[in-house]
């Protein structure tokens, strides 16, 4: 937890050098450990302090601004090592109405890093857009991110059209949410729920031997 108060500091300084030289300690961990010990917990502590009226919203905003350059900057290189081979698609996207993204964005380059090819669209997207894209791309995931309250009646309709416009597609429903209530009645029947970004790296693993193992038949 030390790693990520300490992160957590430097990104409320506003400081995007220093965010990313301390980064640069961890070269050598996975990236999803950088992702769950560091960054996750470390908005989840600026989180906190803005709800207990220890910092301003203007504070949050400049350390989301600041960990989002830091998530860029990590997924460049894997980035760069992308193929043009042909590869299994995800979209991902935060329901209309939520602004937080920085949990649906690591879920995104999680794929990325794996040799997904990806959509992010970030935050605020009408189900109308998605279902649009859904049907015109085809994607084999789709990620919906939640973190309000008010915004799960909103989730069934997504899960639905969503799952009807692409079929094929496994959809997971997550965000701040997802890690503390259980979301089930307000999914579809075929919705995966994504506690945590582990959950999500379990399944990619899973995925990728199930994929194996068919092209050994």
């Amino acid at each position: 937890m030390f790693k990520a108060t300490e992160f957590a500091e430097i990104l409320l300084k506003g400081d995007a050098t220093q965010a990313w030289i301390y980064m640069e300690g961890y070269k050598d961990e996975e990236i999803l450990t950088i992702y769950e010990e560091i960054i996750t917990p470390a908005m989840h502590h600026i989180g906190l302090l803005w709800q207990n009226n220890k910092i301003t919203v203007a504070d949050e905003h400049i350390a989301t601004a600041v960990c989002d350059f830091v998530l860029s900057r990590l997924s460049s290189a894997q980035l760069s090592r992308q193929d043009s081979a042909p590869r299994k698609r995800a979209m991902f996207l935060c329901l209309e109405g939520e602004q937080h993204y920085l949990g649906l964005k690591m879920a995104n380059y999680l794929f990325v890093a794996n040799g997904w090819e990806t959509k992010y669209f970030g935050p605020n997207l009408p189900l109308e857009y998605a279902r649009q894209t859904a049907l015109e791309w085809e994607p084999n995931v789709i990620g919906l991110s939640v973190s309000i309250v008010t915004h799960l009646p909103k989730l069934k309709s997504y899960c639905n059209q969503l799952e009807a416009a692409a079929p094929i597609a496994t959809i997971f429903a997550g965000g701040r949410l997802g890690e503390k209530y259980d979301l089930t009645n307000h999914i579809s029947r075929n919705t995966l729920i994504a506690s945590n970004l582990s959950f999500l790296n379990d399944w990619l693993k899973n995925h990728e031997i199930g994929e194996k193992e068919n092209a050994a038949y």
